[in-house]
């Protein structure tokens, strides 16, 4: 058996080096932005710690969610979800799984405010006018590619650590 040469090895960690710069690059530009305006929520003024805790959980798990359907995974989704949101989300990823295609959501950007803030605190409901570029894929194949607006009505509960999503449903208009 041969080893491979110096050059080989250099030319192989050279590669490795590329696709993960590559790699991290991709998944720096599938980060969602999200804006959160809090100032019109009802009945309860939202406390800005709660905004920053909001708006954190509410990328990441748009992250996950992200992660989730272009892998045809449960694995990013980390409890980030629960209830009818999670139920939702695990059904996508098994009819996904079980048709083998998969979604990407790509330059998403999440406009969001929150409209109703529990006086006891224990429930907000977003409204998040969302905008991104849609694929579909057949495998590694896009076989569908659109610009979308959806409107989703969202309740977000706190967890233990963080907040969670409890709803999440598209709607026709606000």
């Amino acid at each position: 058996m041969r080893t491979p040469s110096r050059f080989m090895l250099q030319l192989l960690s050279g590669g490795i080096v590329i696709c993960a710069a590559a790699m991290y690059s991709a998944a720096a530009d599938a980060a969602p932005q999200v804006t959160l305006n809090a100032s019109k929520a009802t009945p309860r003024q939202v406390e800005p710690l709660t905004e920053r805790a909001v708006l954190r959980d509410y990328k990441s798990a748009w992250t996950s969610l992200t992660q989730a359907l272009a892998s045809s995974s449960l694995d990013p989704l980390n409890g980030l979800f629960e209830a009818t949101a999670d139920k939702w989300l695990t059904d996508a990823v098994k009819d996904q799984q079980s048709s083998g295609l998969s979604r990407r959501y790509l330059n998403q950007n999440h406009q969001v405010d929150a409209v109703f803030y529990s006086p006891e605190g224990d429930v907000i409901e977003l409204h998040d006018t969302a905008e991104y570029d849609l694929e579909i894929l057949d495998g590694s194949k896009t076989i569908h590619n659109e610009h979308v607006i959806v409107h989703y009505v969202v309740l977000m509960v706190p967890g233990a650590e963080r907040w969670v999503i409890r709803h999440l449903q598209a709607v026709p208009q606000f």
